[in-house]
């Protein structure tokens, strides 16, 4: 059995998309490491990528291509300064040079060496080839596929279809919901405790500690700096960035803060009304994925198309329920939500290519649910059942972007994705579990059937529903 950290579900990355952009930048990483571990990456002459699938077909909207230049350039969408993502994409469009693994030049013009094809590779929806042809003439290939939530496999991992990852196993291994009640049970501990005993076989207290804080902060900054900007955002949609008026509307003024701290602190001392209470969930979980449509940096939860319902029901938890909340509660909350977002990839899929927007706002919206009853003081039978009454009413979610942007429906599916996930807590505090007809392992395997029978259309490609019929130019 294998095991997923919670800092895989929970990564850091730089948007649209975690399977679009993230993972091509990963395998474009990683291609140029395997490169210089067979010694032969000084003999490149030139590179060019193929790109297939949902991949290619929503690629374009998804800044894939953007991706590859800037993982072949050899930067870190966890280190790169935001600011300097157009200039290096600039420069190579106008220069046709790429400065490959951020150590030589070779000549690179991303319309005739980055190839978008229609064709589906069998493995799975999101292929992409990198092919390097050397001094001697031989023609070096890869074929990586992204399976999202920044997740690259290659073709030969056993299982990687379903989107089992990673290393060997945990002191608990948990592959469904019923193991993971076992393991609380038997040690009396709650969901975040046994959480944490697996981490802390990877690491260190103080370092799982200091890589949350970087979670957590990574998820503040992105809500303060959505709620910070206005304007519209890029793609040719025009739609218009609603974050920054809501959180003015609602604050009462405009004025920048000293820090996102500062920011968060005034909302919790602000007094909100039931109205509001919805206002403001919505307003952070927009505020994320205005920013993820801006190429801005977001955490993976569980994806970056999904990545607002998470800090948004951790930010309702914070704002509403607990005042006096600590790093503490967000820890437990994020043990939580990462544990069971690694039961739907186990057992499913955290990929809209694979599973439609049921795999991305569904499973995030499980995840959240899950971790806000467990703060509410939820049995984990009752967090179990929170997260599955959340993903009970996501089935059947198609995944449909207008233009192959992650903007329309994506970024309102967030705020609905949180409120579900605040409801579907509410629900499981408020019942007995004994009494449930759906255990999560049964909700999980529906999922998944489900995304097996769903057509393509509805996966990502921008072929079927809301992305058709649409007229680009009346936007």
């Amino acid at each position: 059995m294998e095991s997923i950290s919670i800092f895989d579900m929970l990564k850091i990355g730089v948007g649209p998309s975690s399977s679009h952009t993230l993972g091509p930048w990963r395998a474009a990483e990683r291609w140029i490491s395997e490169l210089k571990s067979a010694q032969i990456f000084d003999e490149v002459m030139s590179v060019r990528v193929h790109v297939y699938g949902s991949l290619s077909l929503t690629g374009k909207g998804h800044a894939t291509d953007y991706a590859i230049m800037l993982g072949l350039s050899g930067t870190d969408p966890v280190e790169i300064p935001i600011e300097n993502i157009h200039s290096i994409v600039a420069d190579i469009q106008e220069t046709h040079l790429l400065s490959f693994g951020n150590s030589k030049q070779i000549p690179f013009d991303p319309k005739a060496d980055i190839l978008f094809h229609k064709k589906f590779l069998e493995f799975h929806a999101n292929g992409l080839q990198f092919e390097a042809t050397l001094k001697s003439g031989k023609i070096k290939k890869n074929t990586y596929y992204s399976i999202g939530g920044g997740f690259v496999v290659v073709k030969e991992r056993k299982n990687a279809k379903r989107n089992i990852a990673t290393f060997d196993s945990f002191p608990f291994p948990i592959q469904k919901g019923t193991e993971l009640l076992a393991y609380c049970q038997k040690e009396n501990k709650s969901i975040s405790e046994i959480v944490l005993e697996n981490e802390l076989s990877l690491r260190s207290n103080a370092d799982i500690d200091k890589q949350l804080k970087h979670v957590w902060e990574t998820m503040l900054e992105c809500m303060y700096i959505g709620c910070h900007t206005e304007g519209k955002l890029p793609g040719g949609l025009n739609v218009t960035r609603r974050a920054f008026e809501i959180n003015k509307s609602l604050l009462g003024e405009s004025k920048n803060y000293d820090s996102p701290e500062v920011w968060l602190t005034t909302i919790r001392n602000t007094e909100v009304k039931f109205r509001q209470i919805l206002k403001w969930v919505s307003c952070f979980a927009l505020a994320v994925n205005e920013v993820n449509a801006s190429l801005g940096r977001v955490v993976t939860a569980p994806t970056n198309g999904s990545a607002g319902v998470i800090p948004a029901v951790l930010m309702y938890y914070l704002v509403i329920e607990n005042h006096k909340a600590s790093f503490e509660h967000i820890k437990k909350f994020l043990f939580v939500a990462g544990e069971i977002g690694s039961i739907f990839k186990k057992g499913a899929t955290i990929s809209a290519a694979m599973g439609g927007c049921q795999a991305e706002i569904g499973v995030s919206s499980a995840m959240a649910a899950g971790a806000l009853t467990e703060l509410l003081g939820g049995t984990p039978e009752q967090v179990l059942m929170a997260a599955e009454i959340a993903m009970e009413h996501h089935l059947g979610l198609t995944c449909d972007p207008i233009g192959g942007l992650v903007q329309i429906p994506c970024i309102e599916r967030n705020s609905m994705g949180a409120i579900k996930a605040i409801n579907a807590a509410e629900l499981a505090l408020g019942s007995d579990p004994k009494d449930a007809k759906v255990p999560l392992d049964k909700v999980v395997e529906t999922m998944w059937a489900t995304a097996k029978d769903m057509s393509s259309k509805y996966k990502e490609t921008s072929e079927g529903g809301l992305a058709i019929g649409i007229n680009m130019s009346d936007c």
